[in-house]
């Protein structure tokens, strides 16, 4: 018994060493040619790149009717250019945003400034805004979308030097921006933001703003301030939207999210007392707040498509790749 256990352990080891390695490998890859502009600019022809029209990504409709995000290679990409009339100069504005378990890099393109439908004719796809592809989307496919859609943001606002207002120019990985006149480097960046699920001990706090899809709930979120920790912002927040005070708080995980920007989402979990659950919600900030049984969470998580107008009404919950959807179902979890 002892034998095998070691064997095992070996075993389990030398995969994990392995997995490590392919990890590290990629990494290694990907800091390369965000340093090395020709190893970029090769890597660019035989990669795979997401395409987006103003932000808005390219998806498909599967056999089985779901969505995907559309991958196209940098050679099909080159052949619809030229069929709707670029000179395929276009494809030099390529950013890098990692690449696959497969070591093949992958890029996004926005090609906004050609025609729409000439483009999803071409591509066999349709161009969806980001927030409604985020509940058409996999949670594999989302985060990558997202990511490519914040650098071409960025990209499309950092054109100037913030100091000098001189023009930056880019790196061929699309990783930094430079100023002609200074020499100052920008790097993409991202704003810190909390979200928190509130619980008095057997329900959890839940709010909506009136932007929200009909009847979708989420956990409080906000910008942190300057000079805030995360505590301090998450208490800060809690007070203000709903006038609950914390007393205790458990850090989960966090995420990038692509709403309203680009943000860092810092996922946490807070108590109040039983004793003091009454809200005093904050209407500039949010539209409504409630307490949610156990019992209208799970039913809540069961609902895989939004209500249709006209539907009765139901409590829908964010999307599985959302931060707020992962700490509500560790709640569950823990009840």
């Amino acid at each position: 018994m002892l034998s095998s256990l070691r064997i095992l352990l070996s075993a389990t080891k030398h995969l994990s060493t392995r997995r490590c390695s392919g990890f590290v490998s990629r990494m290694r890859y990907v800091n390369r040619l965000k340093e090395d502009d020709a190893s970029c600019a090769s890597a660019l022809q035989t990669g795979r790149i997401f395409l987006f029209h103003h932000l808005s990504p390219l998806l498909q409709r599967t056999e089985r009717g779901t969505f995907r995000s559309a991958v196209l290679i940098c050679s099909d990409v080159q052949s619809i250019l030229e069929r709707l009339g670029s000179d395929g100069s276009l494809l030099k504005e390529s950013v890098l945003i990692g690449c696959s378990e497969q070591n093949q890099a992958q890029f996004c393109l926005d090609l906004g400034e050609l025609d729409q439908a000439a483009l999803e004719e071409e591509c066999g796809g349709t161009f969806v805004d980001l927030r409604r592809s985020f509940f058409l989307l996999s949670g594999a496919d989302a985060p990558v979308v997202a990511k490519g859609q914040a650098l071409l943001r960025w990209h499309q606002t950092s054109r100037f030097c913030s100091a000098t207002g001189e023009p930056t120019q880019r790196n061929q990985a699309g990783s930094q921006r430079v100023c002609s006149s200074s020499g100052t480097v920008y790097y993409p960046k991202m704003s810190p933001v909390v979200i928190v699920l509130v619980s008095d001990g057997t329900r959890c706090l839940l709010g909506r703003q009136s932007s929200f899809p009909r009847g979708m709930y989420s956990a409080l979120a906000g910008f942190c301030d300057m000079g805030e920790s995360l505590e301090e912002a998450l208490c800060r927040e809690v007070a203000e939207e709903v006038g609950l005070e914390v007393q205790s708080i458990s850090y989960s995980s966090s995420q990038h999210w692509p709403f309203p920007h680009s943000s860092f989402m810092l996922g946490c979990h807070a108590s109040v007392s039983p004793a003091h659950t009454q809200l005093k919600v904050d209407h500039t900030e949010l539209e409504d707040a409630r307490w949610f049984s156990l019992e209208e969470i799970t039913s809540a998580l069961q609902v895989k498509t939004p209500p249709r107008r006209g539907d009765p009404p139901v409590l829908w919950l964010p999307p599985k790749h959302a931060l707020a959807n992962r700490l509500i179902t560790e709640w569950t979890v823990r009840q």
